[in-house]
């Protein structure tokens, strides 16, 4: 176990999304990347940060919206594969598809 399981244990949290995203968190900090595949990338990402900024405040704000990309993963978009190159010829954009924020 590491903190984020005793986190969710203290709080009573155990969501579907939750329980995925504290597989990788556990994986990469008991350096057991075996478990999920992403926990070798989710390290490289925390060690990144860690050199990034000294300033452990600083490394959590910057680190936040990385946690909330990963929860978004976990809850929406987990069984998702990529297919590389597609083999779907591409589609222009839609209207509602443009600008970055009307993805989300």
């Amino acid at each position: 176990a590491c903190s984020f399981d005793t986190m969710l244990d203290l709080f009573g949290l155990g969501s579907e999304p939750l329980r995925r995203l504290a597989l990788v968190i556990r994986a990469a900090d008991t350096n057991r990347h075996d478990l999920h595949p992403a926990a070798a990338g989710l390290l490289a990402i925390s060690v990144g940060l860690s050199r990034q900024y000294r300033n452990d405040q600083d490394q959590l704000t910057a680190g936040l919206p990385l946690y909330d990309a990963l929860y978004r993963w976990a809850r929406d978009g987990y069984d998702e594969v990529h297919d590389w190159p597609g083999t779907a010829p591409a589609q222009a954009p839609s209207q509602t598809q443009t600008k970055a924020g009307d993805l989300a």
